[in-house]
């Protein structure tokens, strides 16, 4: 049974100015009338025995079939044409569904570029017996719109309405750069001495491995009309599907048991497949990590007497559950040589980014130490959760106006049992001058007395910077203070996005903490500057204060001082007086 909702328009297009309405920010209320996102879709099945594998649970190659065709419909809904599968972001699956319950769907577009746009895709699970409802996964999926004539697409903007809309249309961007980047993140880490390991180092009894050629998988399908899209294309979500059940023979192959599937690396399309294709599955054990193993799956296609096309490939992560419901130990593996070698040594190096990106990305920022180590490897991570959590802040709506003097406004927001606040102010200097400006923390000396000094340790890339920061001491006769920054530094991706400047502590083994320096951390802080006019911009400054930082501050939140303005006011003639001056980030960087 499937229900697909459909929505009314939005408030947006009705001409009517939207307000959100506390506790569902999926619904935008005025004038008694309710809206929802346009582009928003949802898909409700019960699962039925049909769906069901031999625990009685949800077939994920079902439950992917069903994201993507809801994700599908959404994409569309926003392009008004046809749209494909690109490629599907990690998906990590907390929960199972059994047999009889409800699974529910929801997806809608978060942002759109020019011919591709994201979608983001939430799953949760219903038992209709006990009323209960548990988050099940959620994805961020790409789509192209296509047309039927030979002209490119460009797809027309997204306008984000409430506060959630807002953040995940801002994130979106910074997501997409994630995935252009990975590639290039995987090919460092294999060129990283420390991840050429084989099974021979680590010692292992070769009696006791179980040789990868055991769990190779091999299975063809005809594509058939039933297995196409209204494009006549083979069906993303039904290659998907294919895809995870040649990956669980693999796996159940290495096991001997029933395997669970945790955690599938992104999916990414790299070409068409149509009716009348011969799907070619393959799939084979990579590495085995103690509790899970890791099996690696392609699909390629071919038609006649052609050679085969690469249409997709994926990573899998898998467990064996005991009756407790608690992973089994699973045996090491011996891969042949060559080929076998270097997927065992690239399922390594995938381990290392998953753990980084659950490190680093998916945990609660009160779960996260302030200070992360940076390495090459998770820079791409680091800079991504530096961006994500100013923007987050940013997007906080319950702010107090504490103090305001000479055009200079102080707010405030107590959160979480933490204190957080914002400065703001408007400047007579175009928003991209003043970026520029701001960025180069080496300058900040010449305008903020809370930095004493700020060296420039490394050029991470042309928008990510580590500098060493000195700060005067805290109390009188003490230590000199100093941090550690990741300044991550982001330009508009659209017209009207803000400029962005995010700082946060990192620890680099070159400059661990001395005896002369009282080493601090900050957790979230930063630049955002909005563009009022060419010449006029708006800059707002953020921190989440912790005991390291809140003593600097203190004072002009218990309105005892304004030190907040007169530094400002400094900010402010620093910006007007080097409207023209040449930074050492040059103007062709932004």
């Amino acid at each position: 049974i499937s229900f697909l909702t459909d929505h009314p328009l939005s408030a947006m297009a009705s001409g009517i100015k939207p307000q959100v309405e506390q506790g569902d920010s999926d619904l935008v209320v005025e004038d008694d009338k309710m809206y929802r996102n346009p582009t928003e879709v949802k898909m409700s099945q019960i699962v039925l025995p049909c769906h069901a594998n031999h625990r009685k649970e949800l077939s994920v190659g079902q439950l992917l079939k069903w994201m993507d065709c809801t994700a599908c419909l959404s994409a569309e809904r926003h392009a008004g044409c046809s749209c494909v599968t690109a490629s599907m972001d990690d998906i990590h699956f907390e929960r199972t569904i059994g047999v009889g319950q409800v699974v529910n769907i929801k997806a809608k577009v978060n942002r759109a570029f020019n011919s591709s746009m994201e979608v983001g895709i939430e799953v949760s699970c219903e038992d209709l017996y006990s009323n209960q409802q548990w988050k099940v996964c959620h994805a961020f999926a790409t789509f192209v719109a296509r047309s039927t004539r030979a002209e490119k697409i460009c797809l027309k903007p997204l306008v984000p309405c409430t506060h959630k809309e807002q953040l995940e249309y801002s994130m979106a961007a910074e997501r997409r750069r994630m995935r252009l980047l990975h590639i290039d993140i995987m090919k460092d880490l294999l060129s990283n001495k420390t991840f050429q390991w084989s099974p021979s180092e680590e010692g292992q009894n070769e009696q006791l491995t179980v040789p990868t050629e055991k769990t190779r998988v091999e299975s063809v399908e005809l594509v058939l009309p039933p297995h196409a899209n209204h494009q006549v294309n083979t069906f993303g979500g039904q290659i998907m599907a294919w895809m995870e059940n040649v990956a669980t023979i693999a796996a159940s192959r290495l096991c001997n048991a029933h395997p669970t599937l945790r955690t599938i690396d992104m999916f990414h399309f790299r070409g068409p497949s149509q009716v009348g294709d011969r799907l070619v599955l393959k799939a084979i054990v990579n590495n085995t990590f103690k509790n899970s193993m890791e099996v690696g799956v392609c699909a390629e296609a071919y038609q006649g007497e052609e050679s085969q096309r690469h249409i997709n490939s994926a990573f899998m992560m898998f467990e064996v559950l005991d009756e407790d419901g608690k992973p089994c130990p699973l045996p090491p593996i011996r891969p042949e040589p060559l080929d076998g070698s270097r997927r065992y040594q690239e399922a390594i190096a995938r381990k290392k980014i998953r753990l980084d990106r659950k490190y680093i990305i998916s945990c609660k920022q009160t779960e996260v130490p302030l200070s992360v180590p940076w390495d090459q490897s998770n820079q791409v991570y680091l800079s991504y959760n530096n961006v994500f959590a100013l923007k987050m802040l940013a997007a906080r709506t319950k702010w107090t106006l504490s103090s305001e003097k000479n055009n200079v406004r102080l707010y405030t927001l107590e959160e979480n049992q933490t204190l957080c606040f914002r400065i703001e102010s408007e400047v007579n200097v175009p928003a991209a001058r003043a970026f520029l400006l701001l960025s180069d923390l080496c300058c900040r000396p010449e305008w903020d007395k809370l930095y004493k000094q700020c060296e420039l340790i490394i050029q991470v890339n042309d928008d990510d910077f580590i500098y060493h920061v000195l700060t005067p001491s805290v109390s009188e006769g003490g230590k000199v203070q100093d941090f550690i920054l990741l300044a991550s530094r982001r330009p508009p991706c659209n017209s009207g996005d803000p400029y962005v400047i995010a700082l946060r502590s990192v620890t680099l083994p070159t400059h661990p903490p001395t005896e002369d320096f009282n080493r601090g951390e900050m957790l979230c802080a930063g630049f955002i500057i909005y563009e009022v006019s060419k010449s006029v911009s708006k800059i707002s400054y953020y921190n989440q204060t912790n005991p390291g930082v809140l003593p600097y501050i203190s004072t002009d939140i218990a309105g005892l001082s304004s030190s907040f303005c007169y530094t400002f006011h400094s900010c402010s003639q620093y910006l007007l007086e080097n409207r023209t001056r040449h930074s050492v980030l040059s103007d062709t960087e932004i």
